[in-house]
């Protein structure tokens, strides 16, 4: 029924590039997620990894950069002079990816911005709404693309949840509740020697945030995302439940949408028994939606006063929208690295389009860095909600920049 009424067939896909976009990296020596953009990007056979500056340790970044067989002479030790050099070579890199700590997130794409590459950042895309807003305008003012890996709105029953939506399929939206429930942090392991633990809880290096800014900027992403509806007022409720731990490890926050929908977020990293527990449900007059990544590959329909439909991917009767996430027929899972590639994907179709001067002939979802400025909006606003005592915010003043 809903493929006759849109028309369109699973051969839907994103267009292929002429040629691979030339790529850097800064950051990926350490952490996981260098390496997890890495794969990502070249995964759709789009990008040639050619450039990083993947260590400030000269060592530790010559044997990063023999790793991932990249030529000596561009395995940088500064991202500064990877910057410089990539942009006076006619093979230069056409976009990086800042795989690093917060707080060096708003230097680093700058640098990049100003020597003409496109960008892609991970989130929160800088710790200060400042600087948040100094990206936006500097992307906007030279006319590049700046990309913030919202991987999980990229999965393909994500993508088919968001377009049931904005076709009217739920009918008017009501609730919205988002989860993102992890264990890692359960234990004090950023007092006692674990490097991702201590940086991601240290003021300094990650921001003013702790959960709320890791995994809750996804939540507040995804819960706009997916029901098309944006936030005008939050209460939060943010503890740090580990003693000693310097930056939020919970929160509980109530919403309220602009169409007068209600909404909930658990963000919480000390919750034994959850690896990477996400979860969105979305109910409105017409019926409801649940989404989970510990089952990615399914979406449960409920349409009122019916009995549930679960609707998986691959399979025939789905939206377009899913089916350009999909790469393997139905049955075979998809996840993480997927939905990181196919922002990647995305973000290559725009790239080629700017290259060649002609506009983008396929919708496209990636967030930008409106919506970076609009993750570190959540954690402000968040913050100020709890320091006032558990009171209504608007998140949007944040963005606005009209707050006391």
């Amino acid at each position: 029924m809903q493929e006759e009424k849109r028309g369109r067939t699973s051969n839907v896909q994103l267009p292929k590039s002429s040629r691979p976009i030339r790529m850097g990296i800064v950051g990926g020596s350490g952490g996981f997620i260098g390496p997890v953009h890495a794969i990502a990007a070249r995964m759709d056979n789009r990008y040639q990894l050619v450039a990083g500056a993947l260590s400030s340790n000269p060592e530790t970044a010559k044997r990063a950069g023999a790793e991932w067989f990249l030529s000596p002479e561009r395995s940088y030790t500064s991202y500064q002079d990877m910057a410089r050099q990539e942009a006076a070579r006619p093979d230069g890199i056409e976009v990086v990816a800042i795989t690093t700590p917060n707080f060096t997130h708003h230097e680093i794409a700058r640098t990049f911005l100003e020597a003409g590459i496109h960008v892609v950042c991970d989130k929160p895309i800088t710790t200060t709404l400042q600087d948040a807003r100094d990206l936006v305008q500097r992307a906007a003012d030279s006319d590049l693309l700046f990309a913030v890996p919202h991987a999980f709105a990229a999965y393909p029953m994500v993508r088919q949840a968001q377009a049931m939506i904005a076709n009217g399929e739920l009918g008017d939206i009501r609730l919205v509740h988002v989860e993102f429930v992890m264990d890692w942090l359960t234990r004090p392991i950023d007092q006692t020697g674990d490097g991702q633990a201590a940086w991601r809880t240290d003021p300094k290096r990650s921001g003013p945030g702790g959960a709320i800014a890791d995994i809750g900027t996804h939540a507040w992403h995804l819960a706009q995302f997916v029901s098309g509806q944006r936030v005008t007022e939050l209460l939060a409720d943010i503890d740090s439940l580990v003693p000693g731990r310097r930056l939020d490890d919970n929160a509980h926050v109530l919403l309220r949408f602009e169409n007068g929908a209600r909404g909930t977020m658990i963000i919480t990293q000390v919750a034994p028994g959850n690896d990477c527990g996400l979860r969105i449900r979305v109910y409105g007059t017409e019926g409801g939606i649940e989404w989970r990544q510990d089952d990615v590959d399914v979406l449960r329909y409920t349409p009122t006063d019916q009995a549930p439909r679960l609707l998986s991917k691959g399979n025939s009767g789905l939206l377009p929208e899913s089916y350009m996430m999909t790469r393997v027929p139905k049955g075979h899972p998809e996840g993480y690295l997927e939905g990181f590639a196919n922002v990647y994907s995305e973000v290559a179709v725009a790239i080629e389009a700017k290259r060649e001067g002609r506009p983008v002939d396929v919708p496209l979802f990636f967030a930008t860095a409106v919506e970076g400025l609009a993750g570190v909006a959540f954690v402000e606003a968040a913050l100020a909600s709890q320091a006032g005592g558990n009171v209504w915010v608007d998140p949007g003043r944040y963005i606005r920049g009209d707050i006391q």
